[in-house]
């Protein structure tokens, strides 16, 4: 993989990297307890633990990448980025824009 490709992952790494730390930021207060003391009705607190529910998985998801995103920053140097784990066959530069975490090709990641 050339440099100038290198440096565009990079750069847009780190810019994914603020974004979902915004983004953590504010799920971690979406999922704060919701007290028993609220006066909300019982379907409306049913809906709000619903959503903080549905909140602290998407919290998790967002870690996960968060964790991957800087892995893959400490990688980019490696002679092997951008080859397929499972193949060794070059990621298509297209793939690793748009998730520059993964670490196969679409074929052996489908599988």
């Amino acid at each position: 993989m050339i440099q100038e490709n290198r440096d565009h992952i990079e750069n847009q790494i780190k810019e994914k990297i603020e974004k979902l730390e915004v983004e953590i930021v504010t799920l971690k207060d979406l999922t704060q307890p919701i007290s028993p003391d609220s006066a909300i009705g019982r379907v409306s607190r049913m809906d709000a633990i619903n959503n903080k529910s549905v909140n602290e998985a998407a919290l998790r998801k967002k870690k996960s990448q968060l964790i991957a995103l800087k892995e893959t920053v400490k990688n980019l140097d490696d002679p092997n980025f951008g080859k397929c784990m499972k193949c060794g066959a070059e990621i298509p530069i297209g793939r690793i824009m748009i998730m520059p975490e993964s670490k196969k090709c679409v074929r052996c990641a489908s599988r």
